[in-house]
């Protein structure tokens, strides 16, 4: 005999009412993807040293012509508003106060993975890619590498590469901007 089991998916306007009604907390660490809950890792040092790496180099390189926003929610479609690590977005009067950044004002999406590589590529990776989000990068500190996602398309991405410390890098959006990969994941001595 062989038991199906149906999976309950949730709405991203479930899932606010879920923290409107106390059920989830404002502060719990859950991301909504694909119409199903997951728990956001903690964050460690080397994830968190990352970040402002990225901050500290995308800032330098894009000032003016992007919105850097970390870890706050975007939203993919009506099932998905997860919260990358870092979103580079079209600038907004309004600083997205009244909606999430959606496909259409993401330049580029950025993870840094130092527990979450296998979900980072195989859940993250095809949901962005059929969203439509030009471009996905994924920073694995574990092994000092870089994967880039670009090309979306209803199965996901059909270009990907993984790019070694000694490789660069530059946004689709923004060819301009030259990044060292190593740069990305410099550790100290």
């Amino acid at each position: 005999m062989t038991v199906t089991a149906e999976i309950r998916r949730f709405s991203v306007y479930d899932y606010h009412r879920m923290v409107e009604t106390g059920i989830l907390a404002p502060d719990e660490r859950v991301e909504l993807i694909e119409g199903q809950l997951y728990r956001m890792a903690a964050k460690g040092t080397f994830h968190s040293a990352a970040i402002t790496r990225i901050n500290r180099l995308l800032e330098a390189r894009l000032r003016g012509r992007v919105l850097l926003r970390f870890q706050d929610p975007v939203r993919l479609s009506d099932d998905s508003e997860p919260e990358p690590d870092v979103a580079v977005v079209q600038p907004d009067p309004l600083d997205y106060e009244d909606h999430h950044p959606t496909p259409e004002e993401i330049y580029l999406l950025i993870e840094v993975s130092d527990r979450t590589l296998k979900r980072d590529r195989e859940l993250k990776a095809p949901a962005y890619g059929h969203s439509g989000i030009r471009e996905y990068w994924i920073v694995d500190i574990n092994a000092r590498q870089l994967y880039v996602f670009r090309e979306p398309g209803a199965e996901g991405y059909a270009h990907q590469v993984v790019l070694a410390e000694s490789d660069l890098i530059a946004p689709v959006a923004f060819p301009d901007c030259l990044v060292s990969v190593e740069d990305l994941l410099k550790r100290s001595a």
